[in-house]
């Protein structure tokens, strides 16, 4: 490939049905037709990603050999002096994942056949059922158990009772617009919810199904460790972000407590602050976003650490992940050994104009991500499709991610 040189390296910003504010970029070669795709999705900050890529990456990597991809992580990684970051992570993640992309297109092969080939034919997913109040959700999740999913994550229970805002309610002395209904959190009462979710979903749909519920770091380490021990009876596939990053330590006092399996990463954007918790096997289950920590490249490090200290990987892959993203994760997903299960969206199946703006989309079926077998990641943009769904709401701070107590305290 030393022949070939980046001549373009550009973001793109849209926002089609099902999916949230995506961040695409694309690297063309000196080779007409040759580029590639990497996902650098940041939905709450998608024109920040965007100027790091246009304004500082695109000068810095024009001319270069997108070939060496290592040389080009690390160099972009240091080139800012000030390193990581999901800004500039997420635009390093783009380009990273682009040149795998290029890599894969020159070799006529998939991007996990470079990484050594395949370990499994596909990759397990799990869901999240979609419904207004309780009875919408359970019947969505006899849909998806019936469809071959096995792995549900739930959210039943994660916010208060009615009783319970009525209650708080009465208590609550701001009038900030976030401490609505829907936004007005309590630790102790969404704990016991939570218990009584767990309950319920093993009363309505037994043993088998494998569940899985995401914590969102919401509440005080001892009470996330109370309720780590409290849902440990109904053998959870694992709880999901149970502690913040600034509260590594906890895990070893969680640890010592319950054999609930624990999944964390998704707000790590440091490799180096997950670092701790592989080495002394405090987690069971890597979560990382990958374009958080930069893409593909450091990824996989991550992944062969795991491996070390029996660390599966659960990368995360919501609804603010792109199809490039998803297709990415997919590629660690089909090659590492120590891979566990993978986040999936539904809307991945769901909606139409999502495929088409993203043609190669990863097809779920039967409770699995399947690859299409196509060089590089397999997903490409249509670009003028793409420029008819703008980002929506820019600039405007996003309450949904300010939870408050009912005093106004916010909720970190």
């Amino acid at each position: 490939m030393s022949e070939l040189e980046i001549r373009d390296v550009r973001a793109i910003i849209t926002h089609p049905p099902g999916a949230r504010t995506l961040t695409v970029v694309k690297v063309e070669t000196s080779e007409p037709e040759l580029y590639g795709l990497g996902c650098a999705s940041f939905c709450t900050r998608p024109t920040a990603v965007a100027a790091a890529v246009d304004d500082y990456l695109k000068p810095f990597l024009v001319g270069k050999d997108p070939g060496e991809i290592e040389d080009i992580w690390q160099s972009c990684y240091v080139s800012s002096y000030w390193r990581s970051g999901p800004v500039l992570n997420n635009a390093i993640s783009g380009v990273d994942q682009a040149l795998w992309d290029i890599k894969g297109k020159v070799a006529g092969m998939p991007v996990y056949e470079l990484f050594g080939g395949k370990s499994r034919e596909a990759a397990a997913v799990y869901v999240i059922p979609q419904g207004r109040d309780l009875a919408e959700c359970e019947d969505h999740t006899r849909e998806l158990l019936e469809q071959g999913f096995h792995h549900i994550k739930f959210g039943w229970g994660s916010r208060m009772t009615e009783e319970e805002k009525a209650y708080h309610g009465r208590t609550i002395i701001t009038d900030r617009a976030s401490t609505d209904a829907g936004n007005l959190l309590e630790p102790a009462s969404i704990c016991r919810n939570i218990v009584s979710a767990f309950a319920r979903f093993r009363e309505v749909f037994g043993p088998n199904p494998e569940i899985l519920f995401d914590v969102k770091a919401q509440m005080p380490p001892i009470q996330a460790i109370a309720l780590a021990k409290d849902v440990e009876q109904y053998k959870p596939f694992f709880m999901e972000d149970l502690l913040t990053p600034e509260d590594n330590d906890y895990y070893r006092l969680l640890r010592e407590q319950t054999c609930t399996p624990i999944a964390m990463g998704e707000l790590y954007t440091n490799p180096q602050e997950v670092v701790p918790v592989i080495k002394d096997q405090l987690i069971d289950f890597l979560r990382l976003h990958v374009s958080a920590i930069g893409g593909l490249t450091p990824a996989r490090k991550m992944a062969a650490l795991g491996e070390a200290f029996n660390v599966r990987t659960a990368w995360h892959g919501s609804a603010d992940v792109s199809p490039v993203g998803h297709a990415a994760n997919l590629m660690l997903d089909m090659n590492v050994w120590n891979f566990g299960v993978q986040e999936a969206s539904v809307y991945l199946n769901t909606h139409e104009t999502l495929k088409e703006v993203f043609p190669g989309t990863p097809e779920l079926r039967n409770g699995y991500m399947w690859p299409n077998g196509r060089p590089g990641i397999g997903v490409d943009i249509d670009e003028e499709l793409a420029a008819r769904f703008p980002p929506k709401d820019l600039g405007r701070l996003d309450e949904r991610w300010c939870p408050r107590r009912p005093d106004g305290t916010v909720v970190r």
